[in-house]
């Protein structure tokens, strides 16, 4: 959520962001909301100071046994009533649409952000590793997933529909590995390693920016009304939601837990293995820091860094993009993608995203900290993939395959895998 005076006074910014990140929000519609709502409030406080007038003239009246002019009042109060509730009524549906709008008028856009369409105009930072040359016919992780029997897809199917698989031995272990090795490395940088809630409130996800417009992505539990999460972020940042908290130094969070999302609007896309599908597992980063600019430019970059730490550690090549505006969302301010080259798709395939929300989700959370004077501000909240799985099997896989079929273990997996350092084809 935006300050709302910051809207009134760049109005054609809002609106150029919103079409910028392809979005169907009006700003005039927003405005015109609000001006209703302010005026309406303006005439219930009026309707409100009269009554309160006639109320101590009643009192004063009834002590002079002036019983005609006291039941003129009393009768005037009962207008003034029926006129205030008929006001509030209209003011209260005045405010629901108002903040109905401004849960889905988007985020600014940082000045570094690049324009664009869609991911194909993402622009590409820098280049990490380089993609491997193979001296044979290289399989894709289906494949090598088989003939290790590292998983199985066509039971998932069976068992819980499309885009669904079950993990197994070697396979299970790696899944583990990847995020125990994650687990370790934010540890050792401050993090505090947190096990969260799954099944989370509305309200959680409204304050994190996943609802209105992600709601066609979460599975609900109608009958609870309560949602599966699609990430830990929203249940991290919401830990604080409603609080003030230390900011003097800015709070690191990390999660693993499992993931739920729909793939709404994906039928078609990513159909084969297991780069799209509905459950998988995510260590995610959240930083809470200071309403800094550029303490949370920063943040972001120190995030960033992470992931690509854990990238290097499994020794994947891969790349970092700076998304465009088409592509990031309603409630980025800026965003990174980290993606790492996939020998099957012959091109680079997500694996990480880091994205820098300024106030967006403390406004909402009313996540607060007190300044050096003591006056109370919003928080700038951060998030960024650690590392997803089974995703990242993917990657892993493909790249580490020798000509014999095996896959090498990279060397910081190992001690999780108890010293295996190579996946050899049963016999």
């Amino acid at each position: 959520m935006l300050d709302i005076k910051r809207i009134r006074e760049n109005p054609e910014l809002l609106q150029q962001t919103a079409e910028r990140k392809g979005l169907d929000f009006s700003v005039a519609e927003l405005l015109a909301r609000d001006a209703e709502r302010r005026e309406l409030l303006l005439e219930a406080e009026k309707l409100r100071r009269e009554r309160n007038a006639l109320a101590e003239r009643i009192a004063r009246m009834a002590k002079t046994g002036d019983t005609a002019e006291v039941e003129r009042m009393k009768e005037e109060t009962r207008t003034i009533n029926r006129q205030l509730a008929h006001i509030e009524e209209r003011l209260d549906q005045a405010e629901r649409q108002f903040t109905a709008l401004m849960l889905q008028a988007p985020n600014w856009i940082s000045p570094d952000t690049p324009i664009g369409r869609s991911d194909e105009d993402n622009v590409e930072l820098r280049r990490v590793g380089s993609p491997p040359v193979f001296a044979f016919p290289p399989k894709d992780h289906v494949e090598l997933g088989e003939l290790h029997d590292l998983f199985d897809i066509p039971r998932g199917v069976k068992v819980a529909g499309s885009r669904s698989y079950f993990l197994k031995g070697a396979g299970f272990f790696l899944h583990r590995a990847v995020q125990q090795l994650a687990l370790d490395l934010l540890a050792e940088r401050g993090f505090t390693i947190m096990d969260v809630p799954l099944i989370i409130n509305e309200e959680a996800l409204a304050n994190t920016g996943f609802f209105p417009s992600g709601r066609e992505q979460t599975y609900e539990l109608a009958k609870d009304r309560k949602f599966l999460a699609g990430t830990s972020e929203a249940p991290l940042v919401s830990y604080y939601a409603g609080e003030v908290v230390d900011a003097s130094e800015p709070i690191r969070l990390a999660a693993v837990s499992n993931c739920f999302r729909r793939e709404a609007g994906s039928a078609g896309r990513d159909v084969r293995g297991l780069y799209r599908v509905h459950q998988f597992a995510k260590v995610e980063q959240v930083v809470i820091c200071k309403n800094d600019p550029e303490l949370s430019e920063q943040m972001l970059q120190q995030l960033t860094e992470n992931a690509e730490q854990l990238m290097q550690l499994l020794e994947l090549p891969y790349r970092v993009v700076a998304v465009c505006t088409g592509d990031m969302g309603q409630k980025n301010y800026k965003q990174y993608d980290i993606e790492a080259w996939m020998p099957s798709r012959e091109n680079y395939g997500e694996t990480h995203s880091a994205s820098n929300l300024h106030e967006f989700q403390a406004r909402r959370s009313n996540l607060r900290y007190r300044d050096e004077g003591g006056r109370l501000q919003y928080c700038h909240t951060l998030n960024c993939t650690a590392v997803a799985t089974p995703r990242i099997l993917i990657p892993l896989l493909e790249i580490h395959q020798q000509e014999d079929g095996s896959i090498r273990i990279p060397e910081a997996l190992r001690k999780y895998m108890n010293g295996m350092s190579l996946l050899t084809p049963p016999q």
